[in-house]
C-alpha cells in the first residue's frame, strides 16, 4: 500500500489511544472537530485529560537518542496549555513503521500494533512568541503506556485537588 496518508496516521493514532486507554481503566471519547485543540478526552475516576494526537513515520529523534521532537502549530499549543482547561491538556505522538502494511499484523487469534506512543503535558506550558510552531520534546520515557497514563492522570487529579493524602 505504500507511505501512509493523513488520514490513516490519525485513525492510528486514535486507536492506539483507545487501546492503552480501555487497559487503562478510563474511557474516552473523540471529538468530531477538534475546534478547541483536542482530538480525544479520557477518563477516568471522575478525572478528565485531553488529547491532541498526532502520528508520525518519520520522527525528529534529538541528538541525545532518547527524545523526540514535533512541531506543534502555535494555536493548539496555546489551547492545550491554557489555565482556564478544565482538563489537562497533552500531545500524544505515536511512531509507526512508513509501510502502512505492517502496522497491524493478525497471528492466530490477535491483533499487534507496531507502533509506540509518547506524550508530553502542555497544560500550564509558558506563551511562546513565535508565529509558526513550537517544537515540543517528548522523551522516550514518557511512553502512552499503563504507566504513562496513571502519571497523566495523577497530575491532572494534583492539578485541580492538590496531592492526595497518603500519596508519596
Amino acid at each position: 500500500m505504500g507511505e501512509p496518508e493523513t488520514w490513516q496516521q490519525e485513525q492510528v493514532s486514535l486507536a492506539y489511544l483507545s487501546a492503552i486507554a480501555t487497559r487503562g481503566g478510563a474511557t474516552s471519547a473523540v471529538w468530531n472537530v477538534d475546534k478547541d485543540g483536542v482530538d480525544v478526552t479520557l477518563q477516568r475516576d471522575l478525572i478528565d485529560v485531553a488529547f491532541q494526537m498526532k502520528c508520525t513515520y518519520a520522527p525528529t529523534l534529538l541528538s541525545d537518542g532518547e527524545t523526540y521532537a514535533f512541531d506543534l502549530d502555535r494555536r493548539t499549543y496555546d489551547l492545550l496549555r491554557s489555565p482556564t482547561r478544565s482538563s489537562a491538556g497533552f500531545l500524544g505522538l505515536v511512531v509507526v513503521p512508513r509501510e502502512v502494511d505492517t502496522w497491524l499484523t493478525q497471528e492466530d487469534e490477535s491483533i499487534v500494533m507496531r507502533c509506540a506512543g509518547y506524550y508530553a503535558r502542555i497544560q500550564d506550558s509558558p506563551p511562546v512568541t513565535n508565529e509558526g510552531t513550537t517544537r515540543i520534546h517528548l522523551p522516550k520515557k514518557q511512553r502512552l503506556d499503563q504507566s504513562g497514563l496513571d502519571d497523566i492522570f495523577t497530575y491532572a487529579f494534583n492539578r485541580l485537588f492538590g496531592p492526595r493524602e497518603g500519596a508519596l
